[in-house]
C-alpha cells in the first residue's frame, strides 16, 4: 500500500462504476445506526486489513471505549499504541481521540507552544475550549484523524479506520472542517480545514454504512447514503450486520410458513434418525396416537416459521438496499456479536469477500 498525502490523492481517478477499488482508500470512515454493530464491524474490518499485511489505526471518537471491549484489549490511550500483531504480519494500533490531548496536540505542532500547552490546561483555557466553542471536539477529533492519515515515513499507516458517530450525527461531524473554512475564510486554520474536507470528499476516503436488515435501520442508511452522496462525500459500501441464513429451500419455506408441513410427519422424520425422544415426553398435549416427539416437533415447526418469516423480512429490506445502487456485504448473525471470537469472525468474512485488498 502507496503513503500518497490528503493532497496527492486529489490526483487518483475515482472508482470505477461497479468495480470500487478500496486497496487505495487510506481512511475507512464507518458509521451506522446505534445497535447495528458499527464498532463491531469497524475492529473486524482493522483486522481484515492488518491480515493482508496493513499497518492500521483503529480510531474512536465519542469515548465510549467500545473497540477494547470488541477486541478485548485494554481502553485505548489518547497516544496510538499498538494493540495487537495479526498473522499476514499486520498490525493493528489504537487511539482513543479526546478533544483536549488533540487540542493540546495541535497547539504544540502548529503554534510551536511547547509547554504553554499545559499551561493553558491549568488555566482551564483547554476545558474551555473544548466544551463551550460549537463544533470544536468535531474538529480536533477530525483534525487528528486527519494527521494520522497524512503522515509519512516510519510512523505512516496504510490505512486508518474510524469507528465514526452514527448515521443521524455522521454528517455534521464531517462537514464541521467545511464550516469552519468558511468562517475563517483564510489563514492557517482555514488552510488546515479545507485541507481536512479535501480529504474526506476524496478517492482515499470512504465512508462505510453499517445496518441491520430491519424496516428503521435499513430507512435510516438509505438517507445517510443519500445524503453523503448529496454532501460529496465517497459512499464505500453497505455492511449489512447479523444476516441470518435460510435454512431451507424457496419450496420447503412456502410451506413452512402456509403451515403445510404436518408435525406428525416430523415427529416420524425424527424417530427414523435416532431422535424420537426428542424434547422429553409430550405431556399429554399431542393428538391420541400421534408419534412420541410430536410436540416437540410442533415446536421445532414454530422456529422453523420464525426463521422463514424473518428471512422474508430481510429480503424485502435487502431489495430496497440493492436500489441504492452500493455494493453490499452480508456478515452472518452471530451468538455473541460483541465478543473478541465474532469480530474476528466477522474480520474472516470480510477477507473471505476479497474486496478490502
Amino acid at each position: 500500500m502507496s503513503h500518497a498525502s490528503p493532497e496527492q490523492a486529489q490526483e487518483i481517478a475515482p472508482d470505477a462504476p461497479g468495480h470500487p477499488d478500496w486497496s487505495r482508500v487510506r481512511l475507512h470512515v464507518v458509521t451506522g445506526k446505534g445497535g447495528a454493530g458499527k464498532t463491531t464491524v469497524a475492529a473486524a474490518l482493522a483486522l481484515t486489513l492488518a491480515s493482508l499485511g496493513a499497518r492500521v489505526l483503529l480510531c474512536e471518537v465519542e469515548g465510549r471505549q467500545g473497540v477494547s471491549q470488541a477486541l478485548d484489549v485494554p481502553p485505548l490511550a489518547t497516544t496510538e499504541e499498538r494493540i495487537m500483531r495479526v498473522s499476514g504480519g499486520g498490525e493493528v494500533w489504537g487511539l482513543a481521540v479526546e478533544a483536549k490531548a488533540a487540542l493540546i496536540e495541535y497547539l504544540s505542532i502548529f503554534y510551536h507552544l511547547g509547554s504553554a500547552g499545559g499551561i493553558l490546561e491549568r488555566l482551564g483555557a483547554i476545558d474551555f475550549a473544548t466544551t463551550v466553542a460549537p463544533g470544536v471536539r468535531d474538529v480536533l477529533s477530525i483534525g487528528k484523524v486527519y494527521e494520522a492519515t497524512g503522515r509519512q515515513g516510519d510512523r505512516a499507516y496504510d490505512a486508518v479506520v474510524l469507528d465514526a458517530p452514527p448515521t443521524g450525527r455522521v454528517l455534521p461531524f464531517l462537514n464541521v472542517n467545511q464550516e469552519v473554512a468558511q468562517l475563517t475564510k483564510v489563514g492557517p486554520i482555514s488552510r488546515q480545514a479545507e485541507s481536512i474536507s479535501r480529504l474526506l470528499r476524496s478517492p482515499r476516503c470512504k465512508v462505510h454504512v453499517v445496518t441491520l436488515l430491519e424496516e428503521m435501520p435499513v430507512q435510516e442508511t438509505i438517507d445517510a447514503v443519500g445524503e453523503l452522496r448529496a454532501e460529496g462525500f465517497g459512499v464505500g459500501a453497505v455492511i449489512v450486520n447479523q444476516a441470518r441464513s435460510a435454512y431451507f429451500e424457496p419450496e420447503q419455506s412456502e410451506r413452512i410458513r402456509d403451515g403445510a408441513v404436518p408435525a406428525t410427519a416430523v415427529a416420524t422424520a425424527l424417530a427414523q434418525v435416532g431422535l424420537g425422544g426428542l424434547g422429553g415426553m409430550d405431556n399429554g398435549s399431542a393428538a391420541a396416537g400421534a408419534p412420541p416427539g410430536t410436540v416437540a416437533a410442533q415446536a421445532l415447526l414454530r422456529q422453523a416459521r420464525a426463521n422463514v418469516e424473518r428471512i422474508e423480512l430481510e429480503d424485502t429490506q435487502l431489495t430496497q438496499l440493492e436500489e441504492l445502487d452500493v455494493p453490499i456485504h452480508m456478515l452472518p448473525h452471530v451468538l455473541d456479536p460483541t465478543g473478541a471470537s465474532s469480530v474476528r469472525e466477522l474480520a474472516q468474512e470480510l477477507a473471505d469477500q476479497a474486496v478490502w485488498g
